[in-house]
């Protein structure tokens, strides 16, 4: 997120906390929250980014089937790739048809196939498909066990979606009850317990 974006919730958040916590101690911990909410939101990834990785998870296992189907069918690697990424579009589709124009035009098979790396799966996807071309495997047999693979990956991030929407439902329940059972339950007996020290002096 951009800094001029994450400006005024970081404040909106600094302030609100300030005005909670009040007084001088108020504003020193609004300052704090704020520069931790702006450092946050800038670390957070851009929910287009976000959605382009979600598609690439689930459209690679398939565009791995689809370019065995045309290598088995006795399409070469370069016109597969093209056809397979120009009908299955998006972000895998897009990397494919450059992975294809790239072998047309003599590229060697590591620069070509990096065009996928940067996908979720993508790295080992093109890792295995250079070394398929370079040593001479069949790359159906290659693509068929990295779909299978890639799969199987698939299914394991989502499960630690699941997991981590589990825990991250717990962080706002969290941040309204420890502050409240801080103000009710340890102040009052902080409050007491310097009251009696002072008392006794």
């Amino acid at each position: 997120m951009k800094a001029w974006k994450r400006w005024p919730a970081a404040l909106a958040a600094g302030a609100a906390t300030a005005l909670a916590v009040g007084g001088g101690n108020g504003v020193v911990v609004g300052l704090v929250v704020a520069g931790g909410c702006f450092v946050m939101l800038g670390r957070a990834e851009p929910a287009h980014v976000r959605r382009e990785r979600a598609t690439a998870r689930s459209d690679l296992p398939f565009a791995a089937d689809l370019l065995a189907a045309a290598l088995r069918a006795g399409a070469p690697p370069d016109r597969a790739a093209l056809a397979v990424g120009e009908a299955l579009g998006g972000p895998v589709g897009e990397r494919l048809v450059r992975a294809g124009r790239a072998l047309r035009l003599g590229a060697s098979p590591e620069k070509a196939w990096g065009q996928l790396a940067d996908l979720p799966g993508g790295e080992r996807f093109a890792r295995a498909a250079t070394r398929s071309a370079e040593h001479g495997l069949a790359l159906t047999r290659t693509l068929d066990r990295q779909a299978s693979d890639l799969r199987v990956a698939r299914a394991a991030a989502a499960g630690a979606s699941v997991r981590r929407v589990g825990v991250l439902a717990i962080l706002p329940v969290a941040m309204c009850f420890v502050p409240a059972f801080v103000l009710v339950g340890i102040v009052p007996l902080l409050a007491a317990f310097v009251r009696g020290v002072f008392t006794a002096l």
